[in-house]
């Protein structure tokens, strides 16, 4: 078994490993500066907890941790002031962004797993400093438990969906609102957002307020009874299952009555949306979650 005086200098060694590469403290290298951070948490500060006798050397992997986030921090303040102005929207955005992960984006989009990575770390932090809401409403059973559409997940919409100056985006089941405002940030199409939590829909104009985005707006209401006749491009990340899912799905179906609409699905709603005869898949599924459907 390690001793505390072994596993100290361990630990020390690989903190300062951190501390002396001056690449981590390069603003655009977010991508290994995310990974340090997560080292540090989980590989130091976490093997440290409760071990009396390493508390100084758990505050020296915190104040490391801190300097870090500093440099995040300050490069989500300055791209925020830029995008509340109007001067870094679009693609000029987007080629900000890239700069931070090696101009290699396209290597998060042909990510073929779940989960998250440091694309969702990084727009977490730009898209506002804001302190997380808890739920407020009890969910009906059929209501999914809300997680966010991983950002490679957007970009690969946005991608497909190309959208025109004239398309209306809603995003149904929206919670904290981060689709429907990149949608718009790198689209400059109208977007909005159905969100059942009155708590995430004030999250999100928040968000959307910050960054002075007039064109998002979110909706505090049951997905049932939304007027869905402005929308031509929709998006579900499984917002909720069963009869309801059926229920939107034949608004849905309505409104494809009268004008072609597209929807995108994430989740294990794909299956079910694309059992709908109304529907056709484009059939450019990269991944068993991700679908894209056109009304015919």
């Amino acid at each position: 078994m390690q001793s505390k005086d072994e596993l100290h200098a361990e630990l020390l060694d690989d903190i300062n490993i951190i501390v002396n590469d001056e690449r981590l403290y390069h603003e655009t290298n977010f991508n290994l500066r995310a990974q340090a951070i997560d080292d540090i948490e989980f590989h130091v500060i976490d093997r440290i907890a409760g071990i009396n006798k390493l508390t100084t050397l758990k505050q020296y992997a915190e104040k490391v941790k801190d300097d870090l986030e500093a440099v995040n921090t300050q490069i989500f303040c300055q791209l925020r002031a830029k995008i509340s102005t109007g001067e870094l929207r679009g693609q000029l955005l987007l080629d900000q962004i890239s700069e931070y992960f090696d101009n290699d984006l396209n290597s998060f989009l042909r990510e073929d797993k779940p989960g998250y990575d440091n694309l969702d770390v990084f727009f977490n932090g730009l898209l506002t400093d804001e302190t997380l809401p808890a739920e407020t409403e009890a969910r009906e059973p059929e209501m999914v438990f809300y997680q966010k559409t991983p950002v490679r997940i957007i970009l690969e919409l946005i991608k497909r969906a190309d959208f025109k100056p004239n398309d209306v985006f809603i995003d149904i089941g929206s919670g904290l609102g981060q689709l429907s405002i990149l949608v718009n940030l790198f689209t400059s199409v109208i977007a909005k957002g159905i969100e059942f939590e009155p708590a995430f829909c004030s999250y999100a104009y928040v968000c959307a307020a910050g960054l002075n985005l007039t064109d998002v707006e979110f909706i505090n209401t049951d997905a049932r009874d939304v007027d869905y006749s402005l929308g031509t491009v929709f998006f579900m990340y499984t917002p909720f299952e069963g009869k309801m899912l059926q229920c939107v799905l034949q608004k849905l179906n309505r409104e494809a009555e009268k004008r072609t609409i597209r929807v995108f699905t994430y989740g294990p709603c794909t299956v079910e949306v694309g059992k709908e005869g109304w529907l056709v898949s484009t059939g450019k599924n990269t991944l068993v979650e991700f679908g894209e459907f056109v009304s015919v």
